[in-house]
């Protein structure tokens, strides 16, 4: 089992939409979960996250993967482009070619690499407008993985998913329940057996065209315009937000009434 786990990324590794006042930067977040249960009985295992909200694909790249490979990981989780596919100009295959470099230079350490395809965002109008880009992001990850050996969490196949209760209130991240799926695919991956709760959340219920109009125009105000307006200012989330574990560090156990 993995000594040293460090993951890379954006908002998704960070953990935003997972709140939680006791974890670094208020959030925890699917990695902090995984990384867990991989400290369980293990006084030696480190865990590093340099993830930050907001950030593109080369920036991840440029700011995280010289850092993680100084930390010398034996298992590294990279997800990254998910913000640069909202984009309107992005170009998905100059993006790729970046990113088969950088996962290139971390496999080549020997260390265990995951990579992540991106969600099905079929039932939700924002999602549903970048389908096509998203789907062309995952036909390039499924490539690199296969080319690179890495391994790889097809969150594309993960049909709970798209449920929208697995997701926070800003419709972009996933919620505790969303993480803690995450979580459960990768450690599923890595061949880990673990006991963390799959979401079983019975039928959606159905609300009026009324409330649904509400609903949307709550989240119009709350979050669609203070995203825009950072974006017209030229500002990102993660501007003022520094990683939330630079350096490898054991894990804080949780006690046994502590939430998943």
């Amino acid at each position: 089992m993995s000594k040293r786990f460090v993951a890379l990324g954006d908002s998704f590794t960070e953990g935003v939409g997972d709140d939680d006042p006791g974890c670094a930067n208020g959030v925890r977040g699917w990695a902090d979960r995984v990384a867990d249960r991989l400290a369980e009985g293990d006084e030696d295992f480190g865990y590093a996250n340099l993830a930050v909200r907001g950030k593109l694909l080369r920036q991840v790249v440029a700011e995280q993967v010289g850092p993680a490979l100084a930390l010398e990981p034996d298992l590294v989780t990279l997800y990254a482009g998910g913000n640069d596919l909202m984009r309107p100009g992005v170009d998905i295959d100059a993006m790729m070619e970046v990113y088969d470099d950088a996962v290139a230079r971390l496999v080549s350490t020997g260390a265990v690499v995951v990579l992540f395809t991106g969600v099905d965002g079929v039932k939700d109008p924002l999602f549903r407008q970048i389908r096509g880009r998203v789907a062309i992001y995952n036909e390039h990850t499924r490539l690199i993985a296969a080319r690179r050996g890495a391994l790889l969490v097809d969150m594309w196949a993960m049909s709970q998913l798209r449920d929208r209760r697995l997701w926070a209130p800003d419709r972009l991240h996933l919620n505790a329940l969303g993480h803690a799926e995450v979580a459960a695919e990768v450690l599923d991956v890595l061949g880990v057996p673990h006991s963390l709760p799959r979401s079983a959340l019975g039928p959606e219920d159905v609300i009026s065209v009324r409330e649904r109009r509400a609903q949307n125009l709550r989240w119009s105000r709350e979050h669609a315009l203070p995203w825009l307006g950072r974006r017209l200012r030229g500002e990102s989330s993660g501007d003022s937000v520094l990683p939330k574990r630079s350096v490898l560090g054991p894990v804080l156990r949780r006690t046994a009434d502590e939430p998943n």
